[in-house]
């Protein structure tokens, strides 16, 4: 055969695996008879691609979207040999062959993760890393991040040490789907007599097509959730399998593959610099990444001195292909851990180095033991049987799981009893102790209440009854309390800084009397002007808030009690669709009751009391809120008055994290119910004052 004719592109891969795993032979064979090697160099060229951009630049690199496109690529050649050479599709060996593969060297870094959580990690992020660690175990750790996603207050929290498993939660889902699919197709071309191959095509060129489709609206109207959802990738994993169904169909000019490699591999690595990944996909934007990846393969092995494959073909970056799995697995908790004990937000040079250098090892250890060790504990001819297979996966798995269960039953029953220490109030004043300084300083010597590790579950009735809606809803939850019949009511109604109020104005309206009507929105401002959020109109709140507007034109309340200021690190003011919304209510008779946002923290209240020592958790009130009130200086339609409490959470001129033995934030800008409810003296006097009621 002539050098410079093109080889034929089949792959076959000598078992089935993940994109991120290898074969037992680390080879990739053409339908020549010749070798693929460069596709672990891919790999290997992926997964540096994730760790460099995670570890120095705290960005998303698009290498996971070629991990999923070459998931796609391998799982579909093996089956639809697996149907050609047998007639059907062996679903218990596929699938207990995978978990052979693939969950042992997971469970061995599950197990590493919990035990790292324990020793490195605050209390106060303990019970959701375990609760991520049984979603990543059972391969559902997708949708436990896309409802995260959309959790305003969960979008607050701190990187999870197994966040990383989400795209392996999409392949494992993508492993129990594709099977079916191929079995479907050869069912269905033996009953019309169709050829198997076209069928197939057909099959996962429709489900490219709907799911890209799909993957662009939901990206546009929710990109936070896209980025998640299977639906929205499975695309990225359809196009890899149209490519092992049509690739050896391709003949290209060795020259122009020597130029579709080297400008394949430098698209792949300059995806992550050119673009804001974490953004922008999985919509269409995320065919760049994997159409990369596709030239790359199509460009296949040019026998060239100057093609790609040159360097992709290159040992030691086949070698490191090799450990790609282990290592992606790594590398992500290793940096974690890194950055909370340094206490740093990206690694440093000579740090980053360390976190890459310390997940090699780990991953090529895991590579030995994890991945084939276990194999020399038995027979040749038991490690076939899908028992042992799934014996091996379930050994190192359950065990997992078993003590993630465990220790979280452990965390409720630990919290359950620190509540009934909150029953003696006089240990416990929190806010009351501003207003009596002979109190605070004859405080008992107990710990913080709520407990650190606590504090995110530290809610109120508003917000465990629906009360408070996700960014992801649009529905107006509308709550009520107080007689029906009462001569004032009260609307409490704003974004999630309103909400955190809710004890404190409950108590107040109920020692008086008065009707308390309740419906609030994370991210949503009660403001005329449009919502944006992620660089797009935020829908969710747009709907929420003509939602919000019917309900008080037809419930005509005595007053509206909302924020009347926004405070961030960037400073405090007053928005003009504040105002506006304001003089809209006057329209309506109602009188609106503006109360003072809070400061925005320099620390995270929680983790900064945890990590100790307490005095240093201080944050001046002049980081984020202006000397004087903007509010004041506006100019107010005449039914507003204004209140401020600020001198009640942050007695001084200082935000301390704790006050009269109760944690006063739980994050950065989010007070705990528990404060909040020994705010109600200081809110009803206030509330008095300014409505003269």
């Amino acid at each position: 055969m002539d050098p410079s004719t093109p080889k034929p592109l089949v792959t076959r891969a000598t078992s089935v695996t993940s994109a991120t795993s290898v074969p037992d032979d680390a080879r990739i064979k053409g339908g020549s008879g010749g070798f693929r090697p460069e596709i672990e160099g891919l790999r290997a060229v992926a997964v540096l691609l994730v760790a460099v951009y995670h570890i120095w630049l705290g960005r998303v690199s698009g290498g996971v979207d070629v991990f999923l496109m070459l998931t796609g690529f391998l799982i579909t050649g093996s089956l639809v040999r697996s149907v050609e050479r047998e007639g059907r599709v062996r679903f218990a060996a596929f699938w207990t062959r995978l978990a052979r593969r693939l969950v042992p060297a997971a469970a061995v870094v599950l197990a590493a993760t919990m035990a790292a959580t324990y020793l490195v990690l605050p209390r106060s992020r303990w019970a959701d890393v375990l609760d991520e660690v049984r979603a990543a175990a059972l391969y559902h750790e997708n949708w436990a991040l896309a409802r995260g996603a959309v959790d305003y207050l969960a979008r607050e929290a701190a990187p999870s040490p197994v966040q990383h498993f989400w795209s392996l939660s999409i392949q494992g889902q993508f492993y129990l789907l594709w099977p079916v699919l191929v079995a479907l197709a050869a069912l269905a071309a033996a009953r019309v007599r169709l050829p198997f191959r076209a069928t197939v095509l057909g099959l996962v060129t429709a489900v490219f097509a709907l799911s890209l489709s799909y993957s662009v609206s939901v990206t546009a109207s929710d990109q936070a959730w896209a980025y998640f959802d299977t639906g929205a990738r499975l695309w990225e994993l359809a196009l890899g399998a149209i490519l092992a169904l049509v690739v050896h169909r391709v003949r290209l000019p060795r020259g122009l593959r020597v130029f579709l490699g080297w400008f394949g591999l430098a698209a792949l690595v300059s995806c992550g610099v050119l673009l804001s990944v974490s953004t922008l996909f999985p919509g269409y934007v995320a065919l760049w990444p994997t159409g990369a990846a596709v030239l790359v393969i199509l460009a296949g092995t040019t026998g060239s001195p100057h093609g790609a494959d040159r360097l992709l073909t290159w040992r030691p970056l086949t070698d490191l292909g090799k450990l790609s799995y282990p290592l992606y697995l790594w590398h992500w908790p290793v940096l974690v851990c890194y950055l909370e004990v340094t206490g740093r937000s990206l690694a440093s040079p000579l740090g980053g180095l360390g976190v890459l250098g310390a997940s090699l090892v780990l991953a090529w250890l895991t590579h030995r033991l994890a991945e084939g060790g276990l194999d020399r504990f038995t027979r040749p001819a038991a490690r076939r049987t899908p028992a042992w297979s799934i014996g091996i996966a379930a050994a190192l798995i359950v065990p997992v799981l078993a003590v993630s269960l465990l220790w979280s039953d452990r965390i409720d029953r630990e919290r359950a009893e620190r509540a009934v220490e909150m029953a003696a109030p006089e240990s416990y004043p929190g806010a009351l102790a501003v207003a009596d300084p002979a109190l605070a300083s004859v405080l008992a010597d107990v710990p913080v209440r709520p407990d650190p590790a606590d504090a995110r579950q530290d809610l109120s009735w508003h917000h465990q009854e629906g009360c408070h809606v996700t960014l992801a809803s649009e529905e107006l939850v509308v709550c009520d309390s107080g007689p029906q019949d009462a001569e004032r009511t009260i609307a409490l109604v704003g974004a999630s800084r309103a909400a955190h109020w809710y004890p404190a104005v409950h108590e107040a309206a109920d020692a008086r009397g008065w009707r308390l009507v309740s419906f609030t929105k994370s991210g949503c401002q009660f403001s005329t002007d449009t919502s944006y959020r992620d660089g797009v109109v935020f829908d969710e709140c747009e709907v929420w808030k003509a939602a919000a507007m019917a309900e008080l034109e037809e419930l005509r309340p005595d007053a509206v009690l909302t924020s009347s200021t926004r405070a961030t690190l960037n400073g405090e003011r007053v928005h003009d669709g504040f105002l506006d919304m304001w003089a809209w209510l006057d329209g309506l008779g109602v009188e609106v009751l503006g109360l003072r946002d809070l400061p925005r923290l320099t620390y995270q209240g929680a983790e900064c009391v945890e990590s100790g020592p307490v005095d240093r958790c201080a944050s001046p009130v002049s980081a984020s809120q202006a000397e004087t009130d903007p509010a004041a200086e506006a100019d107010l339609p005449p039914n507003v008055t204004l209140m401020d409490l600020t001198d009640q959470v942050c007695p001084g001129g200082t935000c301390d994290a704790v006050v009269g033995n109760i944690l006063v934030f739980w994050d950065h800008s989010h007070v705990t119910a528990t404060y909040a409810r020994t705010l109600a003296p200081a809110m009803e006097e206030a509330l008095v004052e300014a409505t003269g009621w």
